[in-house]
């Protein structure tokens, strides 16, 4: 005889409902393979309340924490995310990488819960984030992604929103200088050779041509080439005077006649600027916009990225980037390592060049011309 005092399963509120009803006279849902229960059938509300407050834990395989008043994992890193987007506007810091500091953000976010007090954090919640970083990116990235992460939780202690230091535990580091040389090794040089750049520079049209000869004539990069002013163009003395945006640190750059001629080319090319703030640009998209974002999501490396996918040139970590790797190592045959930093726009905290208070063109254009011979493969520059 059937058990009469075995209660009838109820219908979901709705059919969009979530959860379940299970034998036991509970609401239920299956989560990473795992049953869990949120509350009686008689309260689907209650259950549902639950169930929400707790999903994100749950799929997240981790064990759901009960509701207290303190500092959140959410709260601490939107307090650091406020105060580096006013770096930002102030100029204190790149655009670019107040992008990676969110994008960071958000990963962590979702890895270790946006309601998880930051004082329940322990050593094995970084040792577990750790593991899944490293499972997600390559040496470079991960020591990274570490270094912005150690970098949040200083901000945090810093301005008083956390009473100690964090303690992450020993594995918690960026990648060891050995694996980051092991990795290196194992990618290869990050340059091209001077056939590789030939086959470019006869393949591409305008303005990446110009691009590309600014890459390897005066160690450009991605951000270089997005927001170089024609202000900063002395095409009839063949002269680029920009200060570099990443440091700002002088840089002036004698231009191969091939460069000149790639510039004009590409001006002459120029799209109509859709705003009155791009005017000033050399390059400008055929949308009328900046070839710099103000992300890391370059529109030059994709559309670098796109040329070398045609033509073949695969290699790990090989990009537009690669063009400066590629100058400041044959500009370096020059023996003048002074020009070399010159051009590229290095900072230089040396005590001599803090004395130095100048630099002769005819050196600058030295190191130019054995860059351009070594590409060109010719005996005389003009």
């Amino acid at each position: 005889m059937a058990n009469s005092s075995r209660q009838e399963k109820p219908e979901k509120p709705y059919p969009q409902f979530p959860l379940f009803p299970h034998a036991t006279g509970r609401w239920a849902k299956k989560i990473r393979g795992k049953l869990h229960y949120f509350g009686k059938w008689a309260d689907s509300e209650a259950a549902l309340a639950k169930f929400l407050d707790q999903k994100d834990e749950l799929f997240a395989g981790r064990t759901p924490r009960a509701n207290s008043s303190g500092l959140t994992v959410e709260y601490l890193c939107n307090r650091f995310l406020m105060a580096k987007e006013a770096q930002r506007d102030a100029g204190d810091i790149r655009p670019t990488t107040f992008g990676d500091y969110f994008s960071t953000c958000k990963d962590l976010l979702v890895a270790l819960g946006k309601r998880r007090l930051v004082s329940d954090l322990q050593a094995d919640d970084f040792e577990a984030l750790r593991k899944s970083l490293a499972a997600r990116y390559g040496p470079h990235s991960l020591s990274r992604e570490v270094q912005h992460i150690r970098t949040l939780f200083k901000y945090g202690y810093e301005s008083g929103l956390i009473d100690q230091p964090m303690r992450y535990g020993p594995t918690f580091k960026r990648p060891a200088k050995r694996i980051m040389r092991a990795h290196r090794q194992k990618s290869g040089p990050l340059m091209f050779e001077a056939a590789e750049l030939r086959k470019l520079i006869e393949t591409i049209d305008q303005p990446l041509k110009a691009m590309i000869f600014l890459g390897i004539n005066c160690g450009f990069g991605n951000t270089d080439c997005g927001t170089l002013p024609l202000s900063a163009l002395d095409l009839e003395t063949g002269w680029v005077n920009f200060p570099r945006p990443k440091t700002a640190v002088e840089r002036r750059c004698p231009l191969w006649p091939e460069t000149i001629e790639a510039l004009r080319e590409a001006i002459a090319l120029r799209p109509k600027p859709k705003t009155d703030a791009y005017d000033n640009l050399v390059f400008i998209t055929k949308y009328g916009g900046a070839w710099a974002k103000q992300t890391s999501d370059s529109p030059v490396a994709k559309e670098f990225r796109k040329l070398l996918d045609n033509l073949k040139l695969h290699r790990p970590r090989l990009g537009f980037y690669a063009l400066r790797h590629t100058f400041e190592t044959i500009g370096g045959e020059s023996r003048d390592q002074v020009a070399v930093n010159h051009i590229m726009g290095h900072a230089d905290q040396s005590m001599s060049a803090h004395y130095r208070e100048r630099i002769s063109d005819e050196r600058l254009q030295d190191v130019a011309k054995i860059v351009r011979t070594w590409l060109f493969d010719t005996k005389e520059t003009k």
